[in-house]
């Protein structure tokens, strides 16, 4: 039995500490998780062509629908693709967002109805699309 006191008095501050220890650990201010660091808004070798490449897929978004050609949904969703793909920030996604209402704005002012300059912009930015797809794939490897 004296044993068994031994063995059960030590214990006995050791229980108090933790208990004594425990109101000081809540008194404690909580830590916050920490969020991962947002990436740096570094502009990227290829933007220019990026942005105009978002230029281009919003005018064929207009004019392919306008003209009601069979396509005319895909550069809407193109475009989200391309956003996802490459937004890695909010201001870089903001920036392609930009460049694809500035190239379908700036034909949706100009045209009302589907004519045949309408379907010879829309020929020439496929054009300039294909080209600046291949360019930025062979250049940057995409």
């Amino acid at each position: 039995m004296v044993v068994a006191l031994a063995l059960i008095v030590p214990s006995v501050p050791v229980a108090q500490a933790q208990q004594r220890a425990k109101p000081a650990a809540k008194d404690a201010p909580k830590e916050q998780p920490k969020e991962a660091p947002a990436p740096a808004d570094v502009p990227a070798p290829y933007d220019r062509d990026l942005m105009r490449m978002a230029e281009v897929i919003g005018s064929l978004a207009f004019l392919r629908s306008l003209c009601a050609t069979a396509d005319a949904g895909e550069w809407p969703a193109r475009m989200k693709a391309l956003i996802e793909a490459e937004g890695i920030t909010p201001a870089r996604r903001d920036r392609l967002a930009g460049a694809y209402n500035r190239g379908y704005r700036s034909y949706a002012l100009t045209y009302r109805v589907c004519t045949p300059a309408a379907h010879e912009a829309a020929a020439r930015f496929l054009a300039e699309g294909e080209r600046l797809s291949h360019a930025l794939a062979g250049r940057f490897g995409g």
